[in-house]
């Protein structure tokens, strides 16, 4: 398949990053890549939708991904999965032996830490390669898509289906955590009873994993990009770490924080050799002292894994939290990152500092919902769905329904924005349009007849 027809089937079929900020993955494709690499680390604690994904559709996914690499010239492909997930790479195996690749294909095996899903981890643990800071992996010939997403994109080749469900963990405090695949635009409380409901009576739900995931409220809906639900008492380490003001967290790191410089010496990113140093931010962002202002810029290159805050800082203090504050200010001054970075070599001692993934679930409180959430196979059918036009980056969608209009499963009602990135979104039920703005499509699902 040659490029451009690939990137229009997955530009039509709405396919955007099943597991990150939501970048339409058509924009991915490039001939500059060498390197395919099909992230599979399931990065963050009590998620488990990759590694089931790909043990159950291992050979659909290989076949995705042969597509892709001979349509962007690729001279191999690495399916980067922890060694822990036997299972999956059982069935990846089985895969290789079942059909020959004209590309060649092999298993990266990545070590059980976190964050093993972040990119720039990802890539060097399976090629030896480090992405420069402030640069893409495409910027060193590597592509790199998660397992979802690659799913998504056999679904549109090979049955000519667009994305209208999204695979979602559900854990924490629910009677039985599972794996389930729900429309878009379902409420997070319904997804919620698919597991028998919460255990407390007034749960907090957080929408992603326990490290990078915002809190939500039941109202909120699931959307292409949604990897888990979790649910916790309102007490829960985790949801008051994440319920602090930047403005309280600030006069506490003023009063408290010692420089020990444990943050800095457990960054994933200044392992690698980036030039971030959350201590030396934390040093200038509590003196009040800006001459150098280094550290500041240096906030850009900030993966956002919360080990600085919520695993290393012995204090409980929130220097991912306020990294995050002044790097968003940063971007709205127009301020850009420095051109040409300070950039070491790999951090000799970086084997010894990564965190592993069980003292990780410990230190958080989560060793009594680490547990199987087996994947199911039951597809809900709620009555309302309230679905945004804006879940990826770029321009957003055009509406092409209107209100009352009878729409099938399948059904485009909204247009990727010509000459912009951006990608088309789906009905993932039968109904009725209840309500139509530029950003958002209402509906309810009620059966279409005739």
């Amino acid at each position: 398949m040659e490029i451009e027809e690939l990137k229009e089937i997955m530009r039509e079929g709405g396919i955007v990053g099943a597991g990150g900020a939501g970048f339409p993955s058509y924009g991915k494709l490039d001939k500059r890549i060498e390197i395919i690499v099909l992230n599979c680390a399931e990065c963050e604690p009590l998620l488990r939708v990759h590694r089931q994904l790909l043990a159950k559709h291992a050979y659909e996914i290989l076949d995705a991904l042969e597509v892709i690499a001979e349509a962007v010239e690729a001279k191999k492909v690495m399916i980067a999965v922890k060694g822990a997930y036997r299972k999956t790479i059982e069935a990846v195996e089985r895969a290789f032996t079942e059909k020959k690749r004209l590309c060649p294909m092999k298993i990266g095996r990545l070590p059980e830490i976190y964050p093993a899903g972040d990119e720039v981890i990802t890539i060097y643990e399976v090629t030896g390669k480090v992405v420069p800071p402030g640069k893409l992996p495409i910027d060193i010939g590597i592509g790199v898509f998660n397992v979802e997403t690659i799913y998504n994109v056999y679904r549109a080749i090979f049955e000519r289906q667009p994305v209208t469900h999204k695979y979602l963990t559900i854990g924490g405090e629910v009677r039985e955590p599972k794996t389930v695949k729900v429309p878009i635009g379902m409420k997070i409380e319904e997804v919620v009873e698919l597991a028998g409901g919460s255990l407390v009576k007034e749960p907090v739900y957080i929408h992603g994993g326990p490290m990078t995931g915002p809190l939500a409220s039941g109202e909120e809906v699931i959307t292409k990009t949604s990897n888990a639900l979790l649910v916790f008492h309102e007490n829960h380490l985790v949801v008051q770490n994440k319920k602090r003001k930047n403005s309280v967290s600030m006069k506490r790191a003023m009063a408290s924080c010692c420089q020990c410089r444990i943050c800095t010496d457990l960054c994933p990113r200044n392992l690698l050799g980036h030039p971030i140093e959350p201590h030396e931010f934390m040093k200038g962002a509590t003196s009040g002292v800006t001459r150098n202002i280094e550290p500041f810029l240096n906030t850009y290159y900030c993966s956002q894994c919360g080990i600085c805050e919520m695993y290393a800082c012995m204090q409980n203090l929130a220097p991912q939290s306020l990294i995050g504050s002044y790097k968003n200010g940063l971007r709205e001054k127009g301020v850009k990152p420095m051109k040409n970075p300070s950039f070491r070599d790999v951090h000799p001692m970086r084997r010894e500092r990564m965190v592993p993934m069980g003292r990780l679930i410990a230190k958080l409180g989560l060793t009594s919902y680490d547990t199987d959430a087996p994947l199911t196979k039951e597809i809900p059918k709620p009555s309302f769905l309230k679905i945004s036009l804006g879940q990826h980056i770029g321009g957003l969608a055009k509406p092409e329904v209107a209100k009352g209009d009878k729409v099938k499963t399948g059904q485009k009602i909204a247009g990727a924005m010509e000459d912009a990135l951006s990608v088309s979104y789906h009905a993932p039920m039968d109904g009725e349009v209840w309500e139509v703005t530029d950003h958002i499509i209402m509906m309810k699902t009620e059966i279409v007849h005739g």
